[in-house]
């Protein structure tokens, strides 16, 4: 198969934050996709109209040292349910935690509402007058969070959302509109394993203070920041999932690709592995722009996790410090299989979104499989160690499109989701050829960009690419098709 050689020039710039460092450049080699990228057509579809978004305001008051926040919350909501609308539902993670949410008020187009019902991860709000289709509607909320301590030891998974010794993190952390669909507003029930809520598309502005300004921590987040007065201010356009983290034990790195900042937040033994980090995750923004469509924001902030597990949200990743013990220096390593991993989930998952507790494989296996076609560009003589390591040792098995809810334990889940899933990807590839398997996935990312999409989405946009037969591979990885 023909190949053609693309040079990156990773630009590494130097941080402005505390504990900064500039990166070293690690090597990175010449890269060889196995599809050259003169052959991908990349203007055969005529862009689609994007609706107006959500746009959710909070001003946000942290106490580091307490575990204590206190938010400000305004929602900019638009109707684009095509039906008239009496309440709202609202979901909110951090109410799952005892002692963790206070709601303090609500109204809802300046009106105070106080018959709202809060239970457990829903928050139906009623309004005071119906909602018209293509009407707008504001809604303030003022609430307080005590955070929970992130125990990793008597959790049944990895506990993300909260404290430790030397981190907190808010994830999942303010309520947001549910997306409506056939009828119903998306609430999903959490589960031992995966993923679950469904979030809309949304543009943020955060603004934060500490308490105390002077011993404030370093604070990564999923927007890009500037001043405000005696917050900053952080923004993120067309976003799913506000994340922030903070320590005061973070150092940082950056790297610049095109528009993009990437940075890395790593505890100080960890520099070596955070730069590597930081660097996978910008070639991978330079793989994945060009192989899928454009990187949409102007920061990705990878951040070292105190926990044993990586996690993605808009423009932010967490990175398990499991993987930054592991790292040799090659890329043969879990470090950058999984930091190329969580890049990916910036395309899908960020901007082309799905139902991740009924659908996760429309995620979760692109993702994995996009791993590969990383390493094809910029490690194709590892390419190799991935498939026998990351993915065949676990001998993947079973139908991929299953529910997070069907019974599986964690790891039975990820072998079916995530590995078979990639198995799933590689076969269709090389049933259709390469030229239609990549004008796919653009057609599929410019489709699905900004909205949330479903396995008969997937399938519809494919048809259009291949008159290929690949029903068996259907009928072997699909139960339901």
């Amino acid at each position: 198969m023909r190949r053609i050689f693309l040079l990156f020039f990773l630009l590494v710039t130097a941080c402005s934050q505390p504990a900064s460092q500039t990166a070293t450049a690690l090597p990175v080699s010449t890269l060889a996709p196995t599809m050259p990228p003169a052959e991908v057509p990349t203007a055969t579809v005529t862009p689609i109209p994007i609706p107006a978004r959500e746009k959710y305001t909070l001003n946000t008051f942290i106490d580091y040292d307490l575990h204590f926040i206190d938010v400000a919350e305004t929602i900019v909501y638009p109707n684009h349910t095509g039906q008239q609308l009496t309440s709202l539902t609202l979901a909110v993670a951090p109410n799952f935690w005892p002692n963790c949410f206070y709601v303090m008020e609500i109204k809802v187009d300046g009106a105070a509402v106080t018959n709202y019902t809060l239970n457990l991860n829903r928050l139906d709000i009623p309004l005071p007058t119906p909602l018209e289709p293509d009407s707008v509607s504001t809604v303030s909320l003022r609430y307080s969070i005590f955070l929970p301590y992130m125990d990793q030891v008597n959790s049944q998974r990895a506990r993300i959302f909260g404290y430790s010794e030397i981190q907190m993190n808010l994830v999942n952390w303010y309520p947001f509109i549910a997306p409506f669909k056939d009828g119903d507003w998306v609430i999903r029930e959490p589960w031992s394993h995966g993923e679950y809520l469904v979030y809309p598309i949304a543009d943020f502005e955060v603004n934060v203070k500490f308490a105390d300004p002077q011993t404030a921590p370093v604070i990564a987040t999923s927007g890009f920041a500037e001043p405000n007065g005696e917050f900053t201010r952080y923004t993120l356009t067309a976003g799913r999932a506000f994340a922030i983290s903070a320590s005061r034990d973070f150092q940082v790195s950056t790297t610049q690709v095109g528009e993009t900042t990437v940075y890395s937040y790593y505890f100080p033994i960890y520099k070596n592995a955070g730069d590597a980090a930081m660097l996978t995750s910008a070639q991978a923004i330079q793989v994945f722009s060009q192989m899928f469509g454009l990187y949409p924001h102007k920061t990705l902030s990878i951040v070292i996790a105190d926990f044993q597990d990586s996690m993605e949200f808009s423009a932010l990743y967490f990175h398990s410090r499991s993987f930054y013990n592991l790292y040799d220096g090659s890329p043969q390593s879990y470090l950058i299989a999984v930091a190329a991993h969580e890049t990916g989930h910036q395309w899908w998952f960020d901007q082309v979104a799905n139902d991740q507790a009924q659908e996760p494989w429309l995620d979760e296996s692109l993702t994995t499989y996009s791993e590969a076609i990383y390493y094809e560009a910029a490690h194709p003589d590892a390419l190799a160690w991935w498939w026998t390591n990351r993915i065949d040792f676990f001998e993947p098995f079973g139908e991929i499109d299953i529910p997070v809810y069907e019974g599986q334990n964690a790891d039975t889940y990820k072998y079916i989701v995530y590995f078979n899933g990639a198995h799933f990807m590689k076969d269709l590839r090389g049933r259709i050829g390469d030229e239609a398997f990549f004008a796919f996935l653009q057609d599929y990312y410019n489709q699905g960009r900004e909205r949330i999409v479903s396995g008969d989405d997937f399938f519809r946009i494919l048809d259009t690419h291949t008159d290929a037969d690949y029903s068996d591979i259907v009928s072997e990885y699909f139960k339901n098709r």
